[in-house]
């Protein structure tokens, strides 16, 4: 049973937070690189959209939060945990977040995404052309790189550095893997691949 086929089973065919029943999606909770149940949810499309475009929540759709928040399914409950924080200021939504409780780990991972922070909190990683980057992005290097320390080489211009890592305290810095060596990058040395220039 591959993963869709569990979440389909889990969820008895229907949005885990809305229970729509119609065009469901198959949704990986950021930052996770993994498919797993305790990873991805089941989603109808009005919830993804609105999910990946914080600029489309209507609010009044919501309200279904008030009963998949008890969901016993982690994924489910860290996906209504963010939607809540994105709608805290209009009051209703905080006091159901205040009945929420994650153990540690799960509540770093809740807020990995920064949805809990106000605009001005968030930290954002931007590459040289201003493109925002995410966790698991492809970036490109702009300049030579020394790379110091265990590696001691140069990484070329040119070079493609996959699934790379955001640093969550430093909007600068980035982590990822050059011929087999980890290593910080400063985002101004890097264009995202595949991202569209900003003027």
């Amino acid at each position: 049973m591959n993963i869709r086929e569990e979440l389909e089973k889990r969820s008895g065919n229907q949005c885990e937070l809305c229970t729509a029943t119609g065009n469901l999606n198959d949704l990986r909770l950021k930052p996770s690189l993994t498919d797993t149940l305790d990873t991805n949810i089941l989603v109808c499309d009005t919830c993804k959209d609105q999910i990946d475009n914080p600029e489309k929540m209507d609010t009044n759709h919501w309200h279904c939060l008030n009963d998949s928040m008890w969901s016993e399914h982690k994924a489910v409950q860290i996906t209504a945990w963010r939607m809540l924080s994105r709608m805290k200021s209009e009051g209703w939504p905080q006091d159901l977040i205040d009945m929420m409780y994650f153990e540690d780990a799960d509540l770093r991972f809740a807020e990995a995404t920064g949805d809990h922070l106000s605009d001005d909190e968030k930290i954002i990683h931007r590459d040289s052309n201003g493109a925002i980057l995410e966790n698991g992005d492809t970036i490109t290097l702009i300049k030579d790189l020394d790379v110091k320390g265990g590696g001691n080489f140069t990484a070329k211009r040119g070079t493609a550095v996959r699934n790379i890592s955001l640093v969550h305290d430093n909007a600068e810095h980035i982590e990822g893997r050059v011929e087999g060596t980890h290593i910080v990058i400063l985002t101004k040395f890097v264009k995202k691949a595949n991202a569209p220039q900003q003027s």
